[in-house]
């Protein structure tokens, strides 16, 4: 899992998992650690929701369980798994399909002699009763040969369905690697690949496009203040409003905790402030209410920052422009945008070149 909190964000999650740890007397490993950070950091909202399961049954936490959840939440062995029981379940499928058309191949090559055979004899029938007891040799052999194909067929029909069933479950699992749990976006992992294939593109063809980096404004109130739950609401809140907000063509992400990220592809840094400027403002028009009582809790903020591509930078450098930009907007008050600065021409030829 990635991560990116800043130093102070992620001494004060650190502080409070080595400080759980500690408190429920678990063993500090890296894997549980990093499940209490996760946890503290709200990275992970599926582990988070698992843990506060235990906690309001009243369970025992302990390093089995904590072991548990950091593999099935967050070990990154979980879809490599996935992959490997699907290439174990088409070997043995293909293996059965080979030992089926072997021996329709071999019954067909005995089927294919034996008509060869009964050729001659025929030709040499006097007797009735010896050609009927040939047609009756040809009829049974015919038979096998018939049976042998149902069995082909059969075993082609399985095969089949487990193929479908394969393809089904392989795309389930491609699909899950590259999306958000928690708010059903593209997830970091996504965003990555996208965003390299976006400026390959952008790098051939001199098309712009801009990055809009969004944090939500004190999120950690949320859930120190409501808990985790009201949390989760807030981010699937903001989740729906981003993406309801931008066009088909646009990618809308998870950045990792409490930030969001959307590529705008053919949008120049202006535009992409205004439409910074309005999923703020949408955002802003929000209610977070406790589902059980109705009662209005509080109205969430957001800030964001935007950077435009220019020919020939690294996405890396792109993305820093924005996280830049988005450290500006929270430092001059919070829900507000603030654009990053295009490099001067000098320095964009010497990238160029």
């Amino acid at each position: 899992m990635q991560y990116t909190h800043d130093t102070d964000q992620a001494k004060e999650y650190a502080t409070a998992a080595f400080g759980r740890v500690k408190k429920e007397g678990l063993s500090p490993t890296p894997d549980i650690f990093e499940l209490w950070y996760v946890y503290y950091s709200g990275q992970s909202p599926e582990a988070s929701r698992a843990i506060d399961v235990l906690i309001a049954n009243k369970q025992k936490i302990t390093d089995e369980r904590c072991k548990e959840l950091f593999q099935r939440f967050l070990s990154e062995d979980r879809d490599e798994e996935s992959v490997r029981r699907a290439g174990d379940q088409i070997n043995t499928t293909l293996k059965g399909m080979t030992g089926v058309v072997r021996d329709v191949k071999s019954a067909t090559s005995d089927y294919s002699d034996k008509l060869g055979g009964i050729s001659g004899k025929i030709e040499g029938v006097t007797d009735a009763g010896e050609l009927k007891g040939i047609l009756h040799t040809v009829m049974s052999d015919t038979e096998n040969m018939i049976a042998q194909n149902h069995r082909l067929e059969e075993q082609l029909d399985k095969s089949s369905l487990v193929m479908v069933e394969l393809q089904r479950d392989l795309e389930s699992v491609r699909k899950e690697a590259l999306t958000d749990g928690l708010t059903g976006l593209a997830n970091r992992k996504s965003f990555d690949a996208e965003i390299r294939r976006i400026a390959g593109a952008a790098q051939q063809s001199s098309a712009i496009f801009s990055v809009l980096m969004i944090d939500i404004d004190h999120f950690k109130s949320f859930n120190d203040n409501f808990g985790h739950q009201i949390g989760d609401q807030v981010l699937r809140l903001v989740a729906r409003t981003l993406t309801d907000g931008v066009k088909g063509r646009d990618v809308t992400a998870r950045y990792g905790g409490e930030e969001f990220v959307i590529i705008l592809p053919d949008t120049p840094l202006h535009a992409g402030v205004i439409v910074g400027e309005a999923l703020r403002k949408s955002v802003a028009t929000k209610d977070v209410i406790n589902r059980s009582s109705g009662e209005k809790l509080s109205r969430i903020t957001m800030s964001v920052g935007v950077a435009e591509y220019y020919k020939g930078e690294d996405v890396q450098e792109l993305i820093e422009r924005a996280d830049a930009a988005l450290y500006t907007a929270k430092h001059n008050g919070r829900n507000q945008v603030a654009a990053a600065p295009t490099p001067d021409k000098k320095q964009q030829d010497k990238k160029e070149a």
